[in-house]
């Protein structure tokens, strides 16, 4: 058997690239969300870090999401706003009843699924110097990048960020959905 050679090392920073494109392709769809509104059957669920720093979710969430939390932009939400340059993404959600707004930095996104179309993305953690050369950091839009193509199935051929130490949760929003019918429960 032979031993092969370890890859030589990149000069140049594909990894942060790709993570860029991958993260701007999220940023775009939120943008769309934003100005648009969510066409047909599209919806969205973010996962993202709670004890990251910046984001800002109200407290009785922080105490049962204390390290991380899945978001559902569906039928919902308002004021969604995707601020590029404070590299956040702000929405209006309720929670049992109670309106929050939640902050969210772009460096605490750990993942970005459309399940209407099988979309997902997963993100490691930013540095502070990948934050600043995050989308949006300067307004030039990438070019369309294989690594959107690939990114069509979740963690698709990118490796599983280190899992914490207990799951994701998703905050269900089916109580605030309206029924057929006008009702609500």
């Amino acid at each position: 058997m032979s031993e092969q050679a370890p890859p030589p090392e990149s000069l140049l920073p594909y990894d942060r690239w790709t993570e860029e494109a991958m993260r701007n392709v999220a940023l775009r769809a939120l943008d769309f969300a934003a100005a648009n509104g969510l066409p047909g059957e599209h919806h969205f669920y973010l996962t993202f870090r709670t004890d990251h720093p910046g984001t800002q979710v109200p407290g009785h969430l922080k105490a049962r999401y204390p390290q991380e939390m899945t978001i559902v932009l569906q039928h919902q939400f308002w004021d969604l706003k995707v601020d590029r340059t404070a590299q956040r993404v702000s929405v209006g959600l309720s929670f049992g009843g109670v309106a929050a707004t939640l902050i969210i930095p772009f460096a605490a996104l750990v993942a970005f699924w459309d399940p209407h179309v099988r979309v997902g993305l997963r993100f490691g953690e930013m540095t502070t110097s990948d934050a600043e050369a995050a989308p949006g950091a300067d307004d030039a839009e990438p070019a369309e990048s294989p690594a959107a193509e690939s990114a069509s199935s979740p963690a698709a051929e990118k490796p599983e960020a280190p899992k914490p130490d207990t799951p994701a949760q998703v905050v269900s929003l089916d109580a605030f959905r309206r029924r057929p019918g006008g009702t609500r429960d």
